[in-house]
């Protein structure tokens, strides 16, 4: 290995190690630290650069934070209004996009901004609900189901979009029900196999084991689920999202397997993807006054999108002050949203100025959503009774 090579892995290595502390101490989200990070050492003082080795690390990273995206999904927690929560999470999805779509022609962007603009982060969502113990409480539930709906909706519509600019025809949308096909009979199947032997499947969750099945599983179901998307045709995110999904539907009570693959993930690739998003920063995006001016212009307008989307949530009988929580919140973007970014770099739909604009967007929103929402919503109420 050369050794600008290594330098750059003792770097990221130390700076994953070492971010995550500086971000409590903070208050501030870990990734934003570590996209600032790369920043620093990226484009700002030149002293490293990725190599190939560091970039399929952070891809690895990247498939495992939408993993355990898709983790967070499990509709059984949400009580008997949950048809009446997810239909207003779909109205709430709804107006996004139409407030998103009037925000990008006010901009002058394409169509794929749109969905940028719709994209929320349910990995911001969750840890804020459980810290302000908003999780349990029809305020909590309705943002986590409308952050839900934004996250599953955004990332097929943009599947889509990327099928047909690649292929240049709608028959290839046929890869996406083909794809959902084969989770369900894979769910199906596995469900079967859980009920024929428990006592095998119960072995996942098993914190003493030594051969760490659980965390060999739920790689291989990943990674499984990414290899039949590209097989399809269809963005590989999708389906290590999916394959979370999947995970999370079948195995509702996972013990500490959620803690030991979260540790694995985020302990040290999620952290080399951060970093690298920060390195491939184009600083161009804040150089220019008239391009400074447009990012600021877009996050002024994320903000608002997701605001005023958050409206009907008034229909659940939600105070206004906690709708406007509801939207600060909503207004959280970062793992999801710089995905799509990515993509859309990959498709050409998007050039790297404004690609470095969404990931500003990405760290600005991130950091003052939360905080945001912890000084507009409402107490939670006691635990005690």
């Amino acid at each position: 290995m050369e050794s600008s090579a290594a330098a750059t892995l003792i770097a990221i290595a130390v700076a994953a190690f070492a971010l995550p502390l500086l971000a409590r101490r903070a208050g501030v989200p870990a990734p934003v630290l570590e996209i600032l990070f790369g920043v620093l050492v990226g484009p700002v003082l030149g002293l490293v650069t990725l190599t190939d080795f560091v970039s399929q690390l952070g891809e690895l990273g990247f498939f495992l934070l939408m993993f355990l995206s898709g983790f967070e999904i499990n509709l059984a927690g949400f009580g008997r209004r949950a048809r009446a929560q997810l239909a207003v999470g779909l109205l709430v999805f709804g107006i996004t996009l139409a407030a998103s779509a009037g925000s990008v022609w006010l901009l002058g962007y394409g169509l794929f901004t749109m969905f940028v603009l719709a994209t929320t982060s349910v990995g911001m969502v969750v840890p804020t609900l459980r810290t302000t113990r908003h999780i349990a409480t029809p305020l909590g539930q309705a943002i986590l189901v409308s952050a839900l709906i934004a996250d599953f909706l955004t990332l097929i519509a943009v599947t889509c979009l990327a099928l047909v600019t690649n292929s240049g025809s709608w028959v290839s949308l046929l890869a996406v029900p083909a794809f959902f096909g084969a989770i369900g009979a894979g769910l199906m199947a596995i469900r079967r196999l859980a009920w024929w032997w428990p006592d095998s499947f119960r072995r996942l969750f098993d914190q003493d084991d030594p051969e760490e099945v659980g965390i060999r599983a739920t790689l291989a179901l990943m990674l499984v689920l990414v290899g039949l998307a590209l097989v399809l045709g269809i963005e590989p995110i999708l389906g290590a999202f999916m394959a979370g999904s999947v995970f999370a539907l079948v195995f509702r009570h996972r013990g500490m397997l959620d803690r030991k693959l979260a540790g694995f993930a985020y302990g040290f690739l999620i952290p080399v993807f951060f970093i690298g998003v920060g390195i491939r920063f184009d600083l161009s995006a804040l150089g220019d006054p008239a391009a400074l001016g447009a990012t600021l212009a877009l996050i002024g307008l994320a903000l608002a999108v997701k605001v005023v989307a958050a409206l009907p949530l008034r229909l659940l009988g939600l105070p206004m002050r906690s709708v406007l929580a509801a939207g600060l919140l909503l207004s959280a973007r970062l793992s999801l949203i710089i995905a799509v970014a990515e993509l859309g770099v990959r498709l050409g739909v998007i050039d790297r100025p404004l690609q470095s604009s969404i990931v500003l967007l990405a760290a600005v929103s991130s950091t003052v959503g939360p905080m945001l929402f912890r000084v507009v919503a409402p107490p939670a109420p006691s635990a005690t009774t």
